[in-house]
């Protein structure tokens, strides 16, 4: 049975994403069939004798460019009829929940891993349909870049989370941070589990997990939290 989303990694350094392909819930749902993640290292695209990936960019400047023959034949060689290509960038759109949601629709993608300065345009124009950014600041390549997409998309295939309700828990739904979380003990170097969490009464803990978040968005990401007050249905 094929599995529900494929994606392949082209990158230059295939060894930093294979231990963390291996671990934990990405790891688990390729074993069990629902995700096929496949790493591809693009030297292998190459055709001289040094394996050369990367050449000087025309009118000058620091750094070398990635060059466009071997992403180009690396791509081709990997998608499959309707694939998205994503490439992995710092001036990309940014990543974002909707994004993940969308792209865990998605048959297949195919993950574009940056390095040196950046890529030849014109595989960007020709053979690249997405263009993702996972924040503000600047990495040395796009591997991890590509390993984080790969963790966010992967949450929201069917299948792959044991408890479907922690979707609507997470931080970010509804454009809210998530509540804070208790466990035993129930009293901590003095520090006791509020006590709503500790009565049974599902409806006034639900009530108190809101109003947690609704604070710690107002306090911490105003910017969320003005969307939610945009996107909530005005109080009777």
């Amino acid at each position: 049975m094929a599995a529900q989303l494929q994606i392949d990694i082209l990158t230059l350094f295939p060894g930093m994403v294979e231990g963390f392909l291996r671990e934990s819930m990405v790891g688990r749902a390729q074993k069990d069939g629902i995700i096929d993640v496949r790493v591809h290292n693009l030297r292998d695209w190459t055709t001289d004798k040094n394996n050369t990936a990367d050449d000087r960019p025309f009118g000058g400047g620091a750094g070398m460019l990635l060059k466009p023959e071997p992403v180009a034949a690396a791509i081709e060689t990997v998608s499959t009829p309707g694939c998205t290509v994503i490439y992995l960038c710092p001036d990309g759109e940014m990543l974002s929940t909707p994004i993940a949601r969308e792209l865990a629709q998605a048959k297949h993608l195919v993950l574009l891993s940056g390095h040196y300065e950046g890529l030849d345009q014109r595989v960007r124009d020709l053979l690249v349909q997405r263009e993702i950014s996972i924040g503000d600041y600047v990495l040395t390549n796009g591997t991890l870049p590509a390993a984080v997409l790969v963790d966010c998309v992967a949450r929201y295939v069917p299948g792959v989370l044991g408890e479907e309700m922690s979707l609507t828990q997470d931080s970010f739904h509804g454009n809210l941070l998530g509540f804070p979380q208790y466990t035993r003990p129930v009293e901590f170097r003095g520090q006791r589990v509020p006590e709503v969490l500790l009565s049974g009464n599902h409806g006034a803990i639900a009530q108190w997990r809101k109003e947690q978040q609704l604070e710690k968005t107002r306090q911490r990401r105003p910017d969320l939290h003005a969307k939610h007050q945009a996107q909530s249905p005005p109080s009777a």
